[in-house]
């Protein structure tokens, strides 16, 4: 959750960034402000020339030749004098209407990108909540799997052979309800657990406590065994042997009305310690690894 956090604070914090800037792009376009290309072209030759063409010129010459002119009392000579008013300029423009001029190109481009990253940070963080956030699935596993009808479970173990559920990935053993007071007294196991050992069954998770292999069933020990590392537990998931912490890791397992079976895949309790041994079975052959 902390992580979780962490993220929505980030996106947040970055949509605010963007929202800004593009706040700051707008309001310094409405307000007029000129840009680097348009402010050299007006302090250019090409935008002052006009003014002066429109007054004659006076250059040194003429000034020496009026003159001598003068001096000499020549007449019949125009005289060029320099005009003393200024030119008239045409008028300012009128003031450019914002809502008629629309948006300009420099703005839409500053938009879109804007945009795009916003869309693209949130999606990241959507992304980022939707793969830290817990999903309670439904039918599968991690929920209760209905694992078919009771007299199909006792059919395969009738056979010596658990039956496995791929569904609930765990394998379905029968229990002694006679032992099931044992289990109770000996305090290794939890309520739910106990409830279906005295309706002669236990669920077993499928992976080895010890590194997480799966355990297969061998036949003729009638003993779980790790094909990696050579632990051992008996019919019931009760350690037996290898380096294996505890026993097996099990399920809640329960009987329907209808007569099917159930199994509780969304919580599951830890195998009971090593010493636990409330049937009583040992290997009834030969082990297989």
């Amino acid at each position: 959750m902390l992580i979780a956090a962490i993220v929505v604070i980030g996106v947040l914090l970055l949509l605010a960034l963007v929202l800004a800037m593009a706040r700051r792009t707008d309001r310094r376009e409405a307000i007029g402000v000129l840009s680097r290309e348009t402010r050299r072209r007006d302090r250019s030759e090409d935008a002052i020339a006009p003014l002066e063409a429109e007054a004659p010129r006076v250059t040194g010459r003429d000034v020496e030749r009026m003159a001598i002119e003068r001096s000499s009392g020549r007449t019949g000579t125009a005289v060029v004098v320099a005009p003393t008013t200024a030119p008239e300029l045409a008028p300012p423009p009128p003031p450019v209407d914002l809502e008629a001029l629309g948006v300009t190109r420099r703005q839409f481009l500053n938009r879109a990108v804007l945009g795009v990253t916003g869309l693209s940070l949130a999606g990241f963080g959507g992304a980022c909540l939707a793969f830290l956030w817990p999903t309670l699935q439904s039918g599968g596993f991690g929920s209760v799997i209905n694992i078919g009808p009771k007299s199909a479970v006792d059919a395969t173990i009738a056979t010596k052979t658990p039956f496995y559920s791929p569904q609930a990935r765990s394998y379905v053993n029968p229990y002694p309800v006679a032992d099931a007071a044992v289990a109770t007294k000996s305090g290794a196991y939890a309520d739910p657990i106990i409830a279906g050992m005295k309706q002669g069954y236990v669920a077993l998770y499928q992976k080895c406590v010890h590194l997480g292999c799966r355990v297969p069933w061998c036949l003729s020990s009638q003993w779980f065994e790790c094909p990696c590392h050579g632990s051992q537990y008996n019919r019931v998931g009760e350690k037996k042997g290898g380096p294996a912490p505890r026993g097996l890791d099990r399920f809640a397992l329960s009987v329907n009305d209808d007569g099917t079976m159930s199994i509780n895949t969304g919580v599951l309790y830890v195998g009971p310690p090593i010493g636990t041994n409330t049937t009583g079975q040992e290997a009834e052959g030969p082990h297989c690894r």
